[in-house]
């Protein structure tokens, strides 16, 4: 049986120093050593973590998703329900059903935890725990800010993962990445099964 323990690496860090507080996220320098004793800086930022959701129809071949407005591209992008892990030793599934709440209007019966990822590790610690939720039923939308004022909710088909993405209509990596385990989880290759449709 093979191993599950990660190899021992030939890197360590020594310390950081503060660069940067912006509230939730703040930006160190980091000081490393690596395999041969040679040490370099490297600037990180260190970030509270996020969470997204699959949100599944009952039908099981359908989610809902939202078109949000992104300041730092400029453009409204098609995405998973998602939001930061701002509440300090929260239980991740809770901070999603909230998020669930802020954005789409939904409470689910039933909430799996089926990935978790680095957004972007070259830079920053930001981890994302995504979730599949089921047994949605409708409450009142709880919108934080000017850009949650503006979602507009869209339902769309998981079969349609790939021409999405190739249209360039889905850009955005978390939702790419959670649509992906969904039909992994769901038992899906790329189309829904036979006895789905």
């Amino acid at each position: 049986m093979p191993s599950t323990e990660e190899p021992e690496s030939p890197f360590r860090q020594l310390g950081e120093r503060a660069r940067l507080d912006a509230g939730f996220f703040k930006v160190v320098t980091a000081t490393f050593v690596g395999p041969n004793g040679f040490t370099f800086e490297r600037e990180v930022v260190r970030h509270p973590g996020a969470v997204c959701v699959v949100p599944l129809e009952a039908n099981r071949q359908s989610v809902l998703m939202i078109r949000q407005y992104r300041g730092a591209v400029d453009a409204g992008l098609l995405e998973l329900p998602a939001g930061k892990r701002d509440v300090p030793d929260e239980d991740p599934a809770l901070c999603a059903g909230r998020e669930l709440i802020e954005e789409i209007g939904r409470q689910a019966a039933s909430m799996s935890e089926i990935a978790r990822f680095f957004n972007s590790p070259g830079m920053s610690d930001e981890e994302t725990i995504c979730y599949i939720a089921e047994g949605l039923s409708e409450v009142p939308r709880q919108a934080h800010g000017v850009e949650e004022e503006h979602i507009v909710v869209e339902r769309v088909s998981i079969g349609d993962l790939e021409e999405l993405m190739a249209a360039g209509e889905l850009i955005d990596a978390k939702s790419i990445i959670g649509l992906l385990a969904a039909r992994r989880v769901l038992g899906w290759k790329s189309r829904p099964p036979a006895d789905a449709v």
